[in-house]
């Protein structure tokens, strides 16, 4: 009698339906023990992200680059740090920098309507440098500041300001400085702005008929292109100029930034 109690008892473990509430059992004690953990990295990445995305909006923002209109200094694809405390101290952009824009107003005559929550989520990935700026966001160089006279071309075919020639080292290998001729000075608080792919380049000089002139008014200036991120490969300062050095007058001084 005792044996066969035993053999039964021993014939329990091996039923179908205990073994499947023992399983359940398990599981459900690493769930329950996984599920602070899993907490704890949803918390983490959730802050991580955070601190991102305020680092972009007050520091410094990713770009990426969707033209060639700033080759050879900046190729499709590159991701540039935009530094936005570059112009915080009260000074403005100086001549050759790389700066990113808002086009709105000079460039283009109006933001164009989103999903609002398309347009969050898209923000929030271009200000991480996933997803390309937005529509109204462009990158150039700054070639002249308020009050100064930028003309083209002198006798060589080379962009003056205030009556010095410029030589654009930077400019895309066999591109002229200019195809369109122009003579304009910029009003105060605005600032003339050329890709360095002249060729390919839709800038300043594509809206001297618009309203605005093709100027870019300073307080749309997002802030100053100061490395390559991305790719890797890539990964270097973005190079200053000295091609304004020489240039003096009634602008801020010139000469790309330090």
């Amino acid at each position: 009698m005792d044996t066969e109690a035993q053999h039964t008892e021993r014939d329990r473990s091996s039923d179908p339906e205990e073994r499947s509430r023992s399983v359940r059992f398990r599981r459900s004690v690493r769930f329950r023990r996984s599920a602070p953990l899993r907490r704890r990295f949803g918390l983490t990445g959730l802050a991580c992200a955070v601190f991102l995305l305020l680092f972009s909006h007050f520091v410094m923002q990713p770009f990426q680059i969707p033209s060639g209109s700033m080759e050879p200094t900046l190729r499709i694809g590159d991701r540039v740090l935009v530094n936005k405390l570059a112009y915080r101290s009260g000074s403005g952009p100086g001549r050759g920098d790389v700066i990113v824009f808002d086009g709105t107003g000079s460039f283009v005559r109006e933001a164009p309507e989103r999903d609002p929550v398309a347009g969050l989520l898209h923000g929030a990935a271009a200000a991480l440098g996933l997803a390309e700026p937005a529509d109204t966001d462009f990158v150039k160089r700054v070639v002249g500041v308020g009050g100064d006279r930028v003309k083209c071309c002198d006798k060589r075919g080379r962009v003056e300001v205030n009556g010095v020639p410029v030589t654009e080292d930077y400019l895309y290998p066999g591109d002229a400085p200019s195809q369109v001729p122009f003579d304009i000075v910029v009003p105060p608080g605005t600032l003339w702005v050329m890709g360095d792919h002249r060729s390919h380049s839709r800038d300043s000089r594509d809206h001297l008929g618009s309203p605005g002139g093709g100027m870019v008014p300073v307080d749309r200036v997002i802030g100053r292109a100061d490395w390559i991120g991305w790719p890797f490969g890539r990964w270097s300062r973005v190079r200053p100029t000295g091609a304004f050095h020489d240039v003096h007058g009634a602008g801020t001084p010139g000469g790309g930034h330090g």
